[in-house]
């Protein structure tokens, strides 16, 4: 099995910072890439980051020069730093890894149970 647990969330005053932390675990051969979404109220779920083994990123217009993330491979691990918050970034933010269990196994995308951000004006 595969887990993918977020952690970091809460609440903050737009203009503050928080950092988020994913951590995948289980039977895992080989991550190839990890990432985070994000669904807000009445809309639907964005891409918001992500991040290949080989560090390189990709990021939502919207949060490009405020949002910054990183990876641990040694720990399976995905970071979302996140400074210069604004309400419009409230939102359930969801861990993603595009991971593969055996050497023969396909590339499967796994997902974690997401963590609340609420910025606060």
């Amino acid at each position: 099995q595969v887990q993918l647990v977020e952690s970091g969330g809460g609440l903050v005053q737009a203009g503050g910072s928080l950092r988020l932390s994913c951590a995948a675990s289980g039977s895992i051969f080989s991550i190839n890439a990890m990432g985070w979404y994000r669904q807000a109220p009445e809309k639907q779920r964005e891409l918001v980051a992500t991040i290949t083994s080989l560090n390189s990123t990709n990021y939502a217009d919207s949060v490009k020069g405020r949002f910054t993330i990183t990876r641990d491979n040694a720990k399976n691990t995905v970071y979302l730093q996140m400074n210069s918050l604004k309400p419009e970034d409230t939102a359930v933010y969801y861990c993603t890894a595009d991971l593969r269990r055996t050497l023969r196994s396909s590339w499967v995308n796994y997902w974690g149970q997401g963590t609340q951000v609420t910025v606060s004006s």
